[in-house]
Formats: structure tokens, sequence, C-alpha cells
């Protein structure tokens, strides 16, 4: 599944809006991108200019407020400068939050300004999906039993993953109610599961349901059953919160 990126600076008129344009088009195979702003005003022309000039698409692009996306989940939140970091905070408890500083080149209202914006964003941003692709890069063929199992070595991190290999999938709420933990913990620990190659996620509306990675090898699906069928101890208290949420419809994800 793709990752989801918010950039965020005031105005969403020219930084944020051409940074979602850049990441789109450098990696959207990789990334779900979207940008908004904390006073959102209308995008400015010669952001548009500079990245039509560029070869980048525009379509679709259009300023958006913080807050038409808050509440959905994010694994990035990145503000762009510093009165957005300020603000920004509660936009996504579980995101990954990363603070950048790049002066709002409306402010000159030059094309040579807006071009020079454009391109010190595409380098901070290679930067970026590089660093991510290194973080990220466990593949299905190469799974290390020291990155499995320091992942599962966590009384948390295990009860989480037995439990969705007994309900097939959960999402972040089903999860937070059953292991009795704040939202964000939970974020961090699935994070932590999924980067190790263990799980996978799917999302339905602004729910991101949490599954096994399909593509986990024998030797993983050995140990994870044996696990369970040696220790259901450690999720009988998760089930029994599981079904009394079932019980009570009006705190049931969508």
């Amino acid at each position: 599944m793709k990752r989801r990126v918010l950039f965020v600076c005031t105005a969403n008129s020219a930084r944020s809006l051409m940074a979602e344009a850049l990441l789109r088009h450098m990696a959207g195979d990789r990334f779900e991108v979207a940008s908004a702003g904390t006073e959102p005003a209308e995008p400015h022309p010669l952001a548009l200019q500079v990245l039509q000039e560029a070869g980048i698409p525009v379509e679709g692009l259009y300023s958006k407020s913080l807050s038409e996306l808050q509440g959905q989940y994010w694994d990035y939140v990145i503000t762009l400068c510093e009165k957005a970091a300020r603000e920004c905070a509660s936009v996504s408890s579980g995101a990954q939050q990363i603070a950048w500083d790049f002066p709002d080149p409306a402010e000159a209202n030059r094309h040579a300004t807006f071009a020079l914006t454009l391109k010190e964003l595409k380098e901070r941003i290679g930067l970026f999906t590089l660093v991510h692709q290194k973080e990220t890069g466990l593949k299905p063929a190469d799974y290390n039993p020291v990155t499995v199992f320091k992942a599962m070595a966590d009384d948390l991190r295990l009860a989480a993953l037995l439990l969705i290999r007994d309900q097939e999938k959960l999402c972040v709420c089903e999860l937070t109610e059953a292991l009795e933990v704040s939202q964000p913990k939970v974020s961090r620990h699935l994070a932590t599961l999924r980067d190790a190659g263990l799980l996978e996620t799917e999302r339905r509306g602004q729910w991101v349901y949490y599954y096994l990675n399909p593509r986990l090898p024998a030797w993983v699906g050995r140990v994870l059953d044996e696990t369970a069928q040696s220790n259901r101890v450690l999720i009988e208290r998760p089930l029994v919160q599981l079904q009394a949420m079932a019980e009570r419809p009006v705190v049931q994800c969508p």
C-alpha cells in the first residue's frame, strides 16, 4: 500500500502545492500525496507556471484548508514553514511529523524565485524518497530473522500481530479498543510491524485496516502459528474487548 504524505504551509498556494505535484510526479507509485494550508488562498499563477515549465502535471491542483483533511490517516505530515509547524500538530497524531522551512516565494512574486523554490523542493523530496526507500527496503524474499524477531519482541506488538492473525483484518480503532492503549501508541507499533514486512494495509474511506502480509515466508508463518497455538492467553482479553466493542454499535468503525 502507498504511504500517505501531507504537505502543509500557510496559504497552500505555492510551496506545499508545488511539493504535492513534485512528489506525485517523482514517486506517485509509492506515495499518496495531498497538501493543505492553515490559511488557504488560491494557487499562485507563478507556482503553476514553473511546474508546467518543468513538465510536471498541474491538473487537479487546488488550495485546501487543513481542516478539510483533519482526522484522516497520514504516514507523514511535512510542514514547509514555522507557522504551519506550530498549527498542524493535531492533524494526525499517528503521523511522523517532519519540519522543513522554505521561504515563501509569493513574497517576492518573481518567476526566478518560484523556479529556485521548485529546484530546492525537488532536491529535498528526492532525498526524502531515497531515505524512505532505504528504511522500508525489506523485500519479501529477503526477510532477516533478526529484523522479524526484533519486530515481535514487544508484548504489545506481538499481541497486535496475533490478534490480526486471528481476526484477519483490524483497523487502528479496533486495536486501540482491544489492547486498551492510545491510538498514537498503537499506530507506532503497527508501523514497526509493517516496516518489518509482517503486515500490509488496506484503506476503506478514512480507515486503514491491517492484515498479515500474504507474502510472508513459510518459516515466519510457522512461527506465528506455533506462537498463537501455544499462547492463546496473549489475546484472550483483547478478544473480549473486541466482542464488547461489537455490541456497542456507536463505537464501531465504518
